[in-house]
């Protein structure tokens, strides 16, 4: 069974603020809940380890496609199998929306029920309004200078 996700955000935030934010690996784990560990491996790959209800999981991702300002999309090569893109969107100088797409395979029952009942959904919002949050605050710190 294979599941998707497609959630977006608007962000007081212009996109640079919000682009800044989500390309910078050290920053993930503050505002994707479910991240406990991203490490660079060189210019396209990265080391993932997640906590998730039921399950820790840990993979490496690449990097499929990297448009400053626009989009990053990424794919897995190893360990929880699925891809995703995140875009940038300028809603005007002072706003952006961001959308998060995700595609998996489900692996076992807590993941499938996860699925079935749109908890990864709202795992997703959330991460989504704290990504929020964080975007807002940076571009609140970056206005004061």
């Amino acid at each position: 069974m294979s599941s998707s996700l497609v959630e977006t955000v608007d962000v007081e935030a212009p996109v640079a603020v919000s682009w800044a934010l989500w390309s910078d690996v050290a920053e993930w784990p503050k505002f994707l809940s479910h991240v406990k560990d991203v490490v660079r491996i060189d210019n396209r790959s990265f080391s993932w380890k997640l906590a998730l209800p039921g399950a820790d999981k840990s993979f490496i991702a690449e990097i499929t496609e990297l448009i400053p300002q626009e989009r990053i999309a990424w794919k897995t090569t190893e360990g929880v199998e699925h891809a995703g893109v995140v875009t940038f969107h300028r809603l005007d100088d002072k706003r952006s929306r961001v959308t998060l797409q995700i595609e998996y395979n489900p692996q076992g029952f807590v993941e499938q029920l996860g699925a079935l009942t749109n908890l990864d959904s709202t795992l997703t919002n959330y991460d989504l309004g704290e990504f929020k949050t964080a975007a807002e605050s940076a571009a609140g710190n970056a206005s004061r200078v």
